[in-house]
């Protein structure tokens, strides 16, 4: 039995490795992404309870940058594996929300040390073989930022636990967080593993039990999850990880009287769409289900006159070309001043055109794959559309071939037109639209951008003009949940800069904070009164 508030270990960001060049760290990694691109082809199961399930419907798993590679295969399931995985999701239920809060944060804490250390490489070249991402966007993701959501997660949970109400004299008053009545359905993306644990994680560590379901293009880290997890501890049950076809498991989850919550990254028309399902099947439920998402971006930079030009075009070339573009919070548009954009253009399209593409393995290439095919076809159909285009000029890039791998140019389009197409949808991959727009029009500007997109996810406002800065601050109110200061719109902390935004890019719940976790409770408020009367009248009843 508990008998103290036990003090957790003081939440600190994970270091991130340089993996420099002759060092031990890019040996070990590069020696680990070998291994596993050459070892025998992987089966992936499913992780339903305490089994593994694989089944004769077999999908491939292949690089992006090398697609006649087969690396593996995962396991397809149906409906009935998402009934099992709701089962087992259910016999779980009371022991792991009954165990004591220290005990769940001690499977993570020890998750966090495992990925800290031998866990390393093996997640990290998981992630580089099967999402196509360079050494240090690896490093940045699946092992930092998760590290980090495990071990801040703890953190935000005592803090939560440690918020209690006042009570009078003669009363005491307690808080109580459940964890929710049922199981939270977590749907997860490609691009970010530690997204996609933590989806999982941040329900089961308020005392939930979860069924996932990864991105397909994912199941090779999601794997490794499900390693790390079972090696810290994590009691069979509490995550139950499926593949299987979306449609096929909404039928069955949105339908289900135990669900209680969503857990989703993903597009926004999915996300919509999910909500309105929920919302039509409330009469099915034992409670109203928590809905959290983090959905699409149209993310933006403005440069004002008086910004440094090397700061914005550095910030552009990070900002729209790491991982491809397909980040999030990836620089999508951008507003530039014009009579800085000669020096811009010129910074910009020098930096730009010195990016290398290529494997991950070649730690040279900036620039790696995009996911899939069919994104390769939906990016490289937008490029095509805007060479057609009289009010648009291509500046870098422009060229893709899918031969090999699915590899597409960092692409620049100038447009001459505020509300042209890519000013405005998102394309989630490396193609960056410019307007130039005159001096004078900075406040008018502002207003442009947010009023253009439909999203509000991130955006930055670059600028050495401090009251400049406050006016951006001021019109862009609403148009970005993470707002950056002379700096690209990508990157965000954990413990730093809680992540996520409105409008039509979710429900701004801010992963990596408290506020995350209070979605995944259901407080009770319990009064105990200490001599309670024994006389239903009241002094003002005395005549």
């Amino acid at each position: 039995m508990s008998n103290a508030f036990f003090k957790t270990p003081l939440a600190i960001n994970e270091p991130v490795k340089s993996y420099a060049k002759g060092s031990e760290d890019r040996t070990g990694l590069l020696s680990c992404y070998n291994t596993m691109y050459s070892q025998q082809p992987i089966d992936v199961p499913m992780y339903i309870g305490a089994m593994e399930i694989r089944t004769s419907n077999k999908k491939p798993m292949s690089p992006p940058h090398e697609h006649q590679k087969v690396l593996g295969h995962f396991n397809f399931g149906d409906a009935s594996h998402v009934r099992d995985a709701i089962d087992a999701a259910m016999a779980a239920r009371s022991a792991w929300a009954n165990l004591p809060w220290e005990d769940r944060a001690a499977i993570f804490l020890k998750a966090a040390d495992l990925l800290a250390g031998p866990f390393r490489n093996k997640m990290n070249a998981a992630t580089m073989l099967a999402q196509s991402k360079n050494v240090f966007q690896s490093e940045i993701d699946a092992a930092c930022e998760l590290i980090d959501f495990l071990r801040f997660n703890v953190q935000y949970m005592t803090q939560i636990y440690k918020e209690q109400p006042e009570s009078s004299p003669g009363v005491w008053n307690r808080l109580q967080y459940r964890p929710l009545e049922g199981f939270v359905f977590a749907i997860t993306p490609f691009n970010f593993t530690a997204i996609a644990a933590n989806l999982c994680a941040a329900p089961a560590m308020m005392g939930n039990v979860v069924v996932w379901k990864p991105s397909d293009s994912q199941v090779y880290s999601a794997q490794v999850i499900m390693e790390l997890f079972k090696a810290a501890g994590l009691p069979d049950g509490v995550v139950n990880m499926i593949t299987v076809d979306g449609p096929v498991a909404g039928d069955v989850i949105f339908k289900h009287k135990d669900f209680s919550g969503l857990h989703f990254t993903g597009s926004t028309n999915v996300f919509r769409a999910l909500w309105k399902q929920i919302g039509e099947n409330l009469s099915y439920y034992r409670t109203y289900p928590r809905i959290v998402g983090e959905t699409g971006g149209k993310d933006f930079v403005v440069a004002h006159a008086s910004a440094i030009p090397a700061v914005v075009a550095t910030a552009l070339a990070r900002g729209a070309f790491e991982f491809q573009g397909q980040k999030c919070s990836a620089a999508s548009r951008a507003y530039l001043p014009k009579s800085l954009w000669p020096e811009i253009k010129k910074l910009y399209v020098d930096q730009v055109n010195s990016i290398k593409i290529g494997s991950p393995y070649d730690t040279s290439n900036f620039v790696n794959a995009v996911i899939d095919e069919t994104a390769f076809d939906k990016i490289s159909s937008f490029i095509d559309y805007c060479k057609a285009q009289a009010d648009a000029e291509l500046i870098t890039g422009g060229g893709y071939d899918k031969s090999t791998g699915y590899f597409i140019e960092p692409t620049t389009f100038v447009t001459t037109n505020p509300k042209f197409r890519t000013m405005c949808e998102e394309i989630f991959g490396p193609v960056l639209t410019i307007y130039i727009y005159d001096d004078n029009d900075y406040e008018q500007t502002l207003k442009l951008v947010d009023e253009t997109s439909e999203y509000a996810l991130t955006g930055s406002i670059i600028a050495q003009d401090r009251y400049a800065i406050n006016t951006a601050t001021r019109i862009l109110e609403n148009a970005a949940g993470n707002f950056y200061i002379n700096d690209k719109p990508s990157g965000a902390v954990v413990g730093q800069q809680p992540f996520g935004g409105a409008r039509g890019s979710g429900t701004n719940d801010k992963a990596g904070a408290a506020m995350n976790l209070l979605r995944w409770v259901s407080a009770r408020t319990i009064k105990e009164t200490f001599v309670p009367p024994l006389n239903y009248q009241y002094p003002f009843l005395e005549q």
